[in-house]
């Protein structure tokens, strides 16, 4: 498989030369659109002493240790320890680990010192630019302090992305000259072979470095061609982290040759014919589309501003456009419906089982002895906690909760998700509160097109449909009135 991402970052020293990119960038503020709104992006955990220069609190922050490494090596230390301001988008460590197995080594040797220098100068933004300043320019391009070399800006679902690709994960932390933003990947300067030629779907989850088990997959399927062909192809693209929350074993049986065929009826389940961008997508709501399996659709519900395909997998960034097509990205790995599936659907445990995204709440209903309970006939309505919802417990408190000793206060707290009937969204934006299956009362409140469970609890999705009633997904953990 032809991997242009190798071919580009081998050429950067000749192509970049040529163009007399600076060796330091200039302290000279960008001009930037007035900001308009603020992206959900998360908050810089501590606010950092101004007294510190962008340097210093790389160095001290301890997610940096590769970045700091790669400003020294390019003999950048001093300039970013100037006066500036400069804006610095900084990648993680985990960012610089995706990339291919070598390039940060190579990069890393003294002959190749140009070539890393233009692209840590190409994550630098001269001037202090603010997340609020970013989320005002939204399919803008701003000037980096490589020569000649822009950044695309694209706020999507409430997060920023640089590129396309790369996610601002956090933000805003200031220093003495400047302010940091912590991205997810390593920015790559575009070459002239880039500008001119864009990367099919294929190439462009190989560069993007969130779909490497995808690309694995796609090869152990032998569907690189077919993907690199003429298209257009829209594919819902499942992230690393979707394809390791599939029960253990289920991977490493796919990816061995005498199950090529399902492999591959899994992955074209994931293809759509034709070039469908998110402004179409978001338009289906309620609607089945075609997939490349033969005879085999996906379920489209758009809620609340997100899109979710076939109830669980949730479309988390979209409009990555390749020269073939376009990439959208999800959460879970889609699962083609058997005809036994079609026709005998999962209970309220199965389901929440097979989604991924309810480890901890599956674990605390074993624990309570709940499980033949809704695996019943119901009907149930269950508002479902996330892992990140029992996370964010105070320390200790699931832990707590697990012991044997403490088994009624938890078999209490997992009934006060549980309303008796099947109630569905739009029954819920219609109550003021529901009585739970522990006898205690849930305040509903609907504010800002959002529902909230008890003012604090608010549901995320809705209508995960069961043989036994259905599911609506909270993100925080509801506790009985005492």
């Amino acid at each position: 498989m032809k991997t242009k991402f190798v071919f580009v970052i081998m050429t950067f020293a000749l192509i970049l030369s040529a163009c007399g990119a600076p060796s330091t960038p200039t302290a000279a503020p960008t001009a930037m659109p007035e900001p308009t709104s603020m992206p959900e992006t998360t908050a810089a955990p501590t606010e950092a002493p101004v007294s510190k220069t962008i340097v210093d609190i790389a160095v001290e922050d301890g997610r940096f240790t590769t970045l700091v490494a790669a400003v020294q090596a390019a003999g950048l230390a001093e300039t970013l320890s100037g006066e500036g301001p400069f804006t610095v988008f900084a990648p993680t460590d985990d960012a610089f680990a995706a990339l291919p197995a070598g390039t940060l080594e190579g990069l890393l040797l003294p002959e190749n010192k140009q070539q890393l220098t233009d692209i840590l100068l190409y994550h630098v933004v001269p001037g202090k630019v603010m997340a609020s300043d970013v989320a005002g320019l939204d399919g803008k391009m701003a000037d980096t302090a490589l020569e000649g070399k822009q950044i695309a800006i694209k706020v999507d679902m409430g997060s920023v992305y640089l590129n396309e690709t790369t996610k601002v994960v956090i933000t805003d932390i200031e220093a003495s000259n400047g302010v940091i933003h912590v991205i997810d990947t390593v920015l790559l300067p575009p070459s002239e072979e880039t500008a001119t030629e864009s990367m099919d779907i294929v190439d462009t989850a190989v560069a993007d470095g969130r779909f490497t088990t995808l690309v694995a997959a796609v090869q152990a399927a032998e569907l690189v061609d077919t993907l690199k062909g003429e298209g257009p192809f829209t594919v819902f693209a499942p992230t690393d982290d979707a394809f390791a929350a599939l029960p253990e074993g289920t991977l490493d049986t796919l990816l061995l040759p005498q199950n090529k065929q399902q492999l591959t009826d899994i992955l074209l389940y994931h293809v759509v014919p034709g070039k469908v961008m998110a402004a179409d997508v978001t338009g289906m709501d309620g609607q089945m589309a075609d997939t490349a399996l033969d005879g085999k659709q996906i379920d489209i519900s758009v809620d609340m501003g997100s899109v979710t395909l076939n109830e669980n997998a949730k479309v988390i960034a979209t409009d990555l456009e390749a020269s073939n097509g376009v990439i959208h990205v999800i959460d879970t790995v889609l699962l083609p419906p058997s005809d036994e599936a079609a026709a005998e659907p999962m209970d309220i445990v199965d389901t929440a089982v097979a989604d991924g995204r309810f480890t901890t709440l599956v674990t605390a209903v074993q624990a309570a002895d709940l499980v033949d309970t809704l695996k019943g006939e119901g009907p149930f309505t269950v508002f479902a906690p996330t892992d990140e919802a029992f996370a964010a417990l105070p320390e200790g408190t699931l832990d707590s909760l697990l012991l044997p000793e403490n088994k009624q206060q938890l078999t209490d707290i997992l009934l006060y998700h549980v309303v008796p009937g099947q109630v569905m969204a739009s029954d819920v934006v219609g109550l003021t509160s529901a009585t739970t299956a522990l006898g205690k009362d849930a305040t509903i409140k609907v504010q800002d097109g959002k529902v909230f469970l008890n003012d604090n609890a608010e549901i995320i999705i809705t209508d995960i449909k069961t043989s036994n009633g259905v599911i609506h997904v909270i993100d925080t953990v509801l506790l009985p009135p005492q």
